[in-house]
């Protein structure tokens, strides 16, 4: 079989590289006036969930990143509204560089002409890290986010893995090999990759065991949180069924751009296109099917990640 040499790739520098996002983008924290009724609605579980002692997840995209809502997410897990956040390949790379240099995301357009798109010498540091990670035995949420809160990073005080990792909070990556920049580089483990991120699927399996009247959110992924959570849902309702047990009382939400009706609790026909959105039919349907709730708000994250910070703060008052 003959494969492709990764060692002649030509790395360049961050340095080298026009970023389109800086400290910029990065919102200090402030409350909206006002918010969906959907948004208080949820906030009032959370609240609810976090004085119960159930389980609060939220599961994100690499945009939420990039929305510049760090300080809010960071400030509900220092206050204990969220129990894990699961996120993609992205939102580990964008928050890596973020916490690195204060910058992030490329032009697609522009460096895929010239085949230079992702191969940047810093961003591929994250592999070693989780090749060291591998040998340690740690997930790949719990090795970038040590690296980045031990090491020498500028921008640490707004990285969400290196505030998992300071709080105890897991924070688990979900990757599909070919997904993200570092898998095209040379010192991308196969191996590594996915036995760390293997080990955090389990990890957020184990986590959603104690769901029941919990919350799940969902910020603009439309393929691996709704994919990741059926998953690990199906397997934690396993064990609860044989302990005599049930995972059917829980709330969920979904943030994104998509256009839904106002009852969504069906899902679409499979000749609408919209059928093909996941987060409809997986989050908003059939896994509270049987007992549980869900919530659809529609807005950009740079919108309903505040929205959701300032109804929590109402609800938690009690207002």
């Amino acid at each position: 079989m003959i494969l492709f040499d990764t060692t002649k790739l030509k790395i360049q520098s961050l340095k080298d590289r026009t970023h389109d996002l800086d400290m910029g983008v990065v919102k200090p924290i402030k409350g909206v006036e006002s918010y969906p009724e959907a948004m208080g609605k949820v906030a009032q579980r959370i609240v609810t969930a976090k004085d119960k002692g159930k389980k609060i997840v939220l599961m994100a995209g690499g945009h939420v990143i990039r929305a510049g809502v760090q300080n809010f997410l960071i400030d509900l897990m220092e206050r204990g509204y969220l129990s894990c956040i699961a996120m993609n390949g992205s939102v580990m790379i964008h928050d890596f560089e973020f916490a690195l240099i204060g910058a992030t995301t490329e032009s697609v357009a522009r460096y895929i002409k010239e085949g230079q798109f992702g191969l940047w010498k810093e961003t591929g540091q994250i592999n070693d890290i989780i090749n060291k990670g591998y040998k340690n035995g740690l997930g790949m949420g719990e090795a970038v986010g040590e690296a980045i809160f031990k090491g020498d990073f500028t921008h640490k005080n707004i990285s969400l893995l290196a505030a998992g990792y300071r709080l105890k909070i897991p924070v688990t990556v979900h990757v599909g090999i070919g997904y993200d920049i570092i898998h095209e580089h040379p010192n991308c483990s196969g191996a590594a990759t996915g036995e760390t991120s293997y080990s955090d699927f389990l990890r957020f399996a184990k986590i959603l065991e104690g769901l029941e009247d919990g919350v799940v959110m969902n910020f603009g992924s439309a393929v691996m949180a709704p994919e990741v959570f059926l998953k690990a849902l199906s397997m934690a309702r396993n064990l609860a069924r044989q302990n005599g047990e049930s995972i059917r009382h829980f709330t969920t939400l979904v943030c994104d751009l998509h256009d839904l009706p106002d009852d969504f609790s069906v899902e679409p026909d499979k000749n609408n296109p919209a059928y093909y959105f996941r987060p409809w039919k997986t989050m908003l349907v059939r896994t509270v099917a049987d007992g549980g709730k869900s919530f659809y708000v529609k807005g950009r994250h740079s919108d309903t990640i505040p929205a959701l910070w300032s109804a929590i703060n109402k609800a938690e008052k009690g207002v």
